[in-house]
């Protein structure tokens, strides 16, 4: 779930969006995906926009996650309302088809 009260350094930010998946073909200075495939653009962090990203405690504080970089990854954040604090299993938003972002709801387990 994204964290309203925490504040993450320049560096922290840059440590999670190395996180993010890499695409073939892509700048990955600017582009990468999510956990779900979704599209996210790295100028675009904490914008809610169709290419916004946020960082997400994979396995949420309230269940007894940590602030760690292991714990932590980009979510696109369509995808990171639907997760919220559910863990380990939670239910996409948003994946890309292409180019673009579109709604579809899959299910996804991380641990």
């Amino acid at each position: 779930m994204f964290t309203k009260n925490k504040s993450f350094s320049e560096s922290e930010i840059d440590s999670v969006w190395l996180k993010g998946r890499i695409v073939p073909g892509c700048d990955s200075s600017k582009w990468r995906k999510d956990a779900a495939g979704a599209w996210m653009l790295r100028s675009s962090y904490g914008i809610l926009s169709e290419y916004g990203w946020q960082i997400d405690h994979i396995k949420p504080s309230s269940k007894g996650g940590s602030d760690a970089l292991s714990n932590l990854q980009p979510l696109q954040h369509d995808n990171n309302l639907s997760k919220s604090d559910d863990y380990p299993t939670w239910i996409s938003a948003k994946t890309a088809f292409g180019d673009y972002n579109v709604k579809y709801r899959q299910k996804i387990t991380q641990r």
